[in-house]
């Protein structure tokens, strides 16, 4: 019997290898394929133990093998249910141990109907993959009878046990993510992942509430299709979609690139997150207890909106009084529904997505809706996302696209460009009163990165192109078309040149000034600009980058009215806090250093006579305290009496790798240490890297650029490179040891990304020749990586 059972494994292990190299896609059919080429195998595996008999005993599939949606590297989830007879125990070890010689992964239970009935009722697990029982092997009356009395038990429990399935679902997904927002996604457990689909299977099997069907059987689909070709291509059974393995399974499935593998999966989880939405919302309706003195609920009230529309059961739905051949309809329903923070009912959607188009130029209502739609802050995030699973988005933007569930491949970005896009508008809702059009700052919130859709140039022009032609159908006068195309143009142009270019240069405002050309356009791309940060991800827009970006805002206004700026009250806060650590140590030559809490972060001021190989020396002290630098502001200060060496004044925001709080006393002691040469900072943390064994994870080469016409007194230089420790440190090294002075210096790091510019002159205090400049640029290329 041994030998058969054998020659039945040999075999299910060669049809199985066949199966899984077919060429082609996987998909449901080659899942269903190889659950039943498992069924079959079992089955004679089961048929040749000892004391098998197929009444009272029965081999279960239970879970995804239940399903029939068998994965290459699923685990094959068996129960061996039966009557109570003895000798079971036997029967299980002739059927597990052939599975585990055939190098199957096997999740296994052996249970009575009692057992596996009270398991059920305990544990929400164990319930999600006893409603896919399925009998394999043996006596199917026993399969079906657990099977419905689990039914029975669940239906009769739910409303008791569907708040803790969906705190578990909510749970779950905060620990994983979001399937469709990740550059590493969950497959399964994530938000929008194959669990919440099983959830979902759960809920309608409640009879307390169905999910919708249709697309969420494709993304289910589609999800899984992705998780074949990871389980190929790895040949592991794993449910993350790794960076690295994301390429080749693109192959796998035919599509052109990570990002295209990326954008199936987003869309597949948006789909499965705006059902289980959906979902969810009718069970919490369903469970909502009776107001206090009621034994029976009121019928619902119908209460009107205008314009046909209807408030219901906590959902905007159409009324008889909307038209459904009114091409205004859908943003008339989304404004109205955002603007009161309620949901568009599902079939209200439905009915939105069969509206007719709009025409060229939108009439001034629909403008005008779109901007009430936009302006409703956070009720906006709901009702887009409804209008966009029904194709309502890209009916109203055909430019939306090219940007829907595109990935954005890098650490600060926490959406794909869509979402974001959203979260942009919404973070600019709250900052609409700060202008004096906040139809424009809104509208500009909404498309200011559509660029991205096209693979090809500067995105914030590619974008402008776009909005032209967008903005005029939508109605915009032409001066305004005008405003939006420069936000879309120069949406970065604030931040990026707040945090790397030295603003104490007259150059940096007086081209800013040129560039936006209004201060109506300064106004909006200011709030754009926080809108746009804020919106990206945590993190992102410190107390540092607004400060500096406000004060590049009213030094730019001042250059537009032709005036010279002031200090402003913050700086001039600040400045006056230093200028008495600056006349200290002009007095006694001292190095000075101090340390402020901000938040999580340490502002880290070092004041010390200016001297080539400062900000080497600064930098790697930092280093060696294990202080992560997040940015920097580094310059030059006269003496105060006029006469003597100029005072560097630098400051580093900075976070503890560990927790431990920077102390100034230690910081400023190694900083003497090293500046008068007694303490060996590059040996100390050439060792220290030595240690810590090579970086195996492949990154992009450095990039170092000449900055034409940034400055007129220094050559000013942009490195761009993935962070590593003590980068800043052997940068500046690199510049002293070439006999360059460092004028000023803006540091950035942006999640592994670091964006260092210097303001260097030569020995003399002039700009660099540009032969010196390409070399000093292949240096410090080389010194980046």
């Amino acid at each position: 019997m041994s030998g058969l059972v054998a020659e039945l494994g040999a075999s299910y292990g060669a049809q199985r290898a066949r199966l899984l190299a077919r060429p082609g896609p996987s998909g449901p059919g080659r899942r269903r394929a190889l659950a039943d080429l498992t069924d079959s195998w079992l089955r004679g595996v089961a048929g040749a133990a000892p004391g098998w008999d197929d009444e009272g005993l029965a081999l279960v599939a239970v879970g995804g093998y239940g399903r029939r949606q068998l994965s290459p590297g699923s685990d094959v989830d068996l129960l061996l249910l039966h009557d109570g007879r003895e000798g079971v125990s036997a029967v299980a070890d002739a059927v597990w141990y052939p599975v585990w010689d055939a190098g199957v992964r096997l999740d296994h239970a052996v249970r009575r109907p009692a057992e596996a009935r009270a398991v059920a009722t305990e544990d929400l697990p164990a319930l999600l993959g006893l409603l896919d029982a399925r009998c394999v092997a043996g006596d199917d009356g026993l399969v079906q009878a657990l099977r419905a009395q689990v039914l029975a038990d669940w239906r009769a429990a739910a409303r008791r046990r569907l708040p803790a399935l969906r705190e578990g679902c909510r749970e779950r997904g905060e620990r994983a993510g979001d399937v469709a927002f990740a550059l590493e996604p969950d497959l399964k457990e994530g938000a929008g992942g194959l669990r919440d689909v099983h959830c979902l299977r759960a809920v309608a099997a409640s009879w307390v509430a169905d999910r919708p069907h249709g697309d969420v059987d494709g993304a289910l689909e589609q999800l899984l299709d992705v998780r074949d070709a990871l389980h190929l291509t790895t040949g592991r059974a794993l449910d993350r979609l790794l960076l690295q393995e994301q390429d080749a399974v693109a192959s796998r499935l035919g599509l052109a690139d990570a990002d295209s593998v990326l954008r199936v999966v987003a869309s597949a989880a948006r789909t499965v997150d705006y059902a289980a939405d959906v979902t969810w919302r009718r069970v919490e309706r369903v469970l909502a207890p009776p107001r206090r003195g009621l034994r029976l609920r009121r019928p619902p009230r119908l209460v009107p909106l205008g314009g046909g529309l209807f408030e219901h059961e906590g959902e905007v739905v159409l009324g008889d009084g909307a038209r459904p051949d009114d091409p205004v309809l859908p943003l008339r329903a989304a404004a109205a529904a955002a603007q009161r923070g309620l949901p568009l009912s599902p079939g209200a959607v439905a009915r939105l997505a069969a509206a007719p188009p709009l025409p060229d130029p939108w009439p001034d209502e629909a403008r005008d809706l779109l901007v009430a739609l936009l302006g409703a802050g956070p009720g906006t995030r709901a009702v887009w996302e409804a209008l966009d699973q029904e194709g309502v988005v890209t009916a109203l933007l055909p430019e939306w696209a090219p940007v829907r569930s595109r990935p954005q491949r890098t650490a600060v970005h926490r959406w794909t460009v869509d979402r974001h896009l959203v979260e942009t508008a919404v973070e600019a809702a709250a900052r609409a009163r700060r202008t004096d059009r906040p139809d424009l700052l809104l509208v500009a919130a909404l498309l200011h990165d559509l660029g991205k859709g096209r693979r090809r140039g500067d995105h914030s022009r590619e974008g402008a192109k776009i909005v032209r032609p967008l903005a005029r159908r939508m109605g915009f006068a032409p001066v305004d078309v005008d405003v939006l195309c420069d936000l879309v143009l120069h949406h970065l142009l604030l931040v990026d040149t707040a945090t790397r270019r030295d603003l104490d240069d007259p150059a940096t405002a007086a081209a800013v000034a040129q560039a936006v050309g209004s201060a109506q356009v300064l106004e909006l791309l200011h709030a754009l600009t926080e809108s746009d940060a804020v919106a990206t991800g945590t993190g992102v827009w410190t107390d540092w980058r607004a400060g500096l970006v406000a004060d590049l805002v009213r030094r730019a206004g001042a250059a537009l009215r032709g005036e010279q700026p002031g200090p402003g009250a913050p700086r001039e806060a600040e400045l006056a806090e230093q200028a008495d650590l600056v006349a200290r140590v002009a007095e006694d030559g001292a190095p000075l250093l101090t340390v402020r809490a901000r938040g999580r972060h340490h502002a880290v001021t070092v004041v010390a006579p200016d001297q080539r190989g400062l900000i080497a020396a600064a930098a790697g002290v930092l280093a060696l305290h294990r202080l992560s630098v997040r940015s920097a502001d580094m310059r030059t200060r006269p003496a105060p009496s006029g006469e003597g060496a100029d005072v560097a004044v630098d400051t580093w925001l900075v976070v503890p790798e560990y927790d431990d709080e920077p102390v100034a006393d230690r910081l400023r002691e190694d900083l003497v240490r090293a500046l008068e040469g007694r303490l060996d900072v590059n040996g100390l943390l050439d060792r220290r890297e030595a240690a810590r064994g090579p970086v195996r994870v492949p990154v992009q080469p450095a990039r170092v650029e000449v900055v034409p016409g940034a400055s007129g007194s220094a050559t000013v230089l942009e490195v761009r490179a993935h962070d590593r420790p003590a980068l800043l440190h052997r940068l500046g090294r690199a510049l002293s040891l070439s006999g360059l002075d460092v004028r000023a210096a803006r540091v950035a790091t942006m999640g592994a990304e670091v964006v260092d510019v210097f303001y260097v002159v030569d020995g003399e205090g002039r700009p660099l020749t540009d032969d010196r400049a390409r070399e000093t640029a292949r240096i410090l290329r080389d010194v980046a990586g």
